[in-house]
């Protein structure tokens, strides 16, 4: 019989007590700022002495999409819990729900609103004198807009005053151009959004080499509806009409030269609709040796410039790492954002929000995604991980937003090359395992590049297929995803992989080159010669809540910064290579490394990175 004496009870007391601690640390991904709102509990307490008043009541007279609004608001009985929601579109009564079935009432709100900001945020007199006022940022988002306010806080809402409408000239207009690589090196996609379906408007866009003549290009249209949705609340009160998805296809470029264009959407009363002017520069063509800039994060969301969902909000660091990207857009050529893309888990209209914070960088070089659980992980869709991660949108979202050259979009893995550069992406929310298609994809897109032409061979992935010392992962034990290196690790030896860059961890780690658990090469700032081993890094500081690391040390890992982030690689030529840790808050370096060689260092055995035998042996 084994006994337990309180010092023994006392000690896994505490023992549980700190395991709970640290799971609850691990857990970084934080909770939509929405999704505190109980949205069907919203009863009426319209009270006639109170009100809001938004003004201008019209935006974008002078063709801008985003303007600021001035809300002001006075309450008889005000509380630090009253707040002010913003509604697209502006009318969100009962009479705009739809019943589940004929028994059922819709509730008075039918959807969240895309934002919201608590009455005492810029005016502290607020619960003393019932009056204040909000600065706030409206993007057009194809709708019009409503100023609510609420008394009783977030959990037991009751709407006591609702604004004028506020609406933009023309809500339909093109917006936020998203450029992507085609599926051929000399071919660049633009992505829009607009409100003009094929049978109200042509989308098309009128382009040409910088200050030469234009031509038009056709554009094709997606759009979904609620039932695309997997569940809620992308197709509860998280939904709103995505409009419709424009892309063009702007073909045969020549390769670094400055090319200019303009969304465009000619209605058939033969009127032209028009975005303002653009420009972008070519792709290299693969091997060419040129200047190369790569940006490279993970796990970046959104951020409100006017202090919106301030209180809840996990994504804090998002806005300063698009401020420092938009700061160095001249030295930037490419953008991966590998997964995590804004974290609207559900909610529709954060897309559209997401796509206005990211328009300067986004219509400028192309801005590459990889699939991660916040935009395709739902129970029951083939998702390799079974968890609501996704918030019902089941990969609808980032797979129709954005073009990426895949063969199947719903299968988000696919490689594009970038001059001296081949990036081999992965998609972590389907099966990679030896033997699937996803396998077979990754090995054929590492094999299938020439080193002598692209040397530069890097893969990325959302979730963390290598190493981290990341809390979560060190309870597991497994310093990664369970089953992550067991199939993939020789793969990455054998076609000698330079680096493997993830997200999915919120932090900053850098390996030294490893292989099966083990440093190949103790050097730390400057890596000549044979490749021996792929280095692993984790970028996903791009703006989401931090994670923290564990107290372990592991013997591969040089060096962890617990903060906001992205990495910047620079090919100078075929020989040498610059990789950069930058912060987000002020852009300077904090970690470092090169690489220098030549094309017989790469052809040259290392550990499991040739074949045993050999005819000539």
């Amino acid at each position: 019989m084994f006994v337990v004496g309180m010092r023994g009870l006392r000690l896994i007391f505490w023992t549980i007590l700190l395991v709970l601690a640290i799971l609850q640390n691990a857990n970084s991904h934080g909770v939509q700022p929405l999704s505190r709102i109980d949205v069907y509990k919203a009863t009426f307490a319209l009270d006639n002495r109170a009100y809001v008043k938004a003004s201008p009541d019209v935006l974008g007279l002078n063709g801008q999409n985003t303007e600021w609004v001035t809300v002001e608001y006075s309450s008889q009985n005000p509380s630090i819990d009253d707040w002010i929601g913003v509604f697209s579109p502006a009318n969100f009564s009962a009479s705009t729900c739809l019943a589940e079935n004929p028994r059922v009432t819709p509730p008075l709100l039918c959807s969240a609103p895309i934002k919201y900001q608590y009455t005492n945020y810029s005016s502290p007199e607020y619960k003393d004198t019932g009056k204040g006022s909000l600065k706030l940022l409206l993007i057009n988002q194809r709708s019009d807009f409503s100023f609510a306010l609420f008394s009783s806080g977030l959990l037991n809402p009751k709407l006591v005053a609702l604004s004028n409408t506020v609406s933009f000239t023309n809500p339909n207009a093109p917006v936020y151009p998203r450029l992507a690589q085609g599926k051929e090196w000399n071919e660049m996609t633009i992505t829009w959004t607009s409100g003009y379906g094929i049978d109200e408007a042509e989308p098309f866009v009128q382009w040409g080499p910088k200050g030469e003549h234009r031509q038009h290009s056709p554009a094709v249209t997606l759009t979904f509806e609620r039932n695309s949705m997997c569940g809620a609340p992308a197709r509860t009160v998280g939904w709103r009409d995505p409009g419709y998805i424009h892309t063009s296809f702007l073909k045969e470029l020549w390769p670094n030269r400055v090319y200019t264009y303009k969304l465009g959407h000619r209605l058939f009363n033969n009127t032209y609709i028009w975005s303002r002017e653009y420009q972008f520069k070519a792709s290299p063509f693969p091997g060419q040796n040129s200047l190369q800039h790569v940006v490279i994060f993970g796990d970046m969301g959104k951020d409100e410039a006017d202090g919106s969902n301030e209180y809840n909000n996990f994504q804090r660091g998002s806005l300063n790492t698009t401020n420092q990207l938009i700061k160095d857009l001249n030295n930037i050529d490419i953008v991966f954002h590998i997964g995590d893309i804004c974290y609207a888990n559900g909610y529709l209209s954060q897309w559209d929000q997401f796509t206005a914070q990211i328009e300067p960088i986004a219509s400028a070089v192309p801005y590459m995604l990889a699939s991660g659980n916040h935009e395709r992980d739902w129970p029951g869709t083939g998702s390799f991980y079974e968890n609501m991660d996704s918030g019902g949108e089941c990969g609808v979202l980032a797979e129709t937003m954005f073009f990426v050259p895949a063969e199947n979009r719903a299968k988000f893995w696919y490689s594009t090359d970038y001059g001296m550069f081949r990036f081999c992406i992965a998609d972590t929310e389907h099966d990679w395992r030896e033997g699937t298609e996803q396998y077979k994809f990754i090995e054929h897109c590492l094999a299938s590049v020439d080193r002598q032409k692209q040397p530069w061979l890097i893969f990325l992935a959302h979730r963390v297929l290598g190493y981290s010392s990341g809390i979560g992962y060190a309870i597991e034990g497994s310093f990664a995803e369970p089953m992550a290196r067991e199939s993939l690790q020789k793969l990455w030896q054998k076609y000698k992989v330079d680096i493997s860059i993830y997200g999915h961890v919120h932090n900053y780690e850098r390996t030294c080159p490893i292989y099966e658990n083990r440093c190949t090469d103790y050097e730390k700032h400057y890596y000549k010669g044979t490749p021996k081993g792929t280095i692993h890094v984790v970028a996903g500081g791009g703006g989401a809540s931090l994670s923290t690391f564990t107290t372990l040390k592991t013997n591969w890992s040089l060096y962890r910064d617990y903060d906001y982030g992205f990495v910047k690689l620079t090919a100078f030529d075929h020989s040498n290579l610059l990789f950069e840790y930058k912060k987000s808050s002020d852009g300077k370096v904090y970690d470092t490394f090169r690489i220098s060689r030549d094309y017989r260092d790469i052809l040259a055995c290392t550990v499991d990175s040739c074949p045993s035998t050999t005819l000539a042996s």
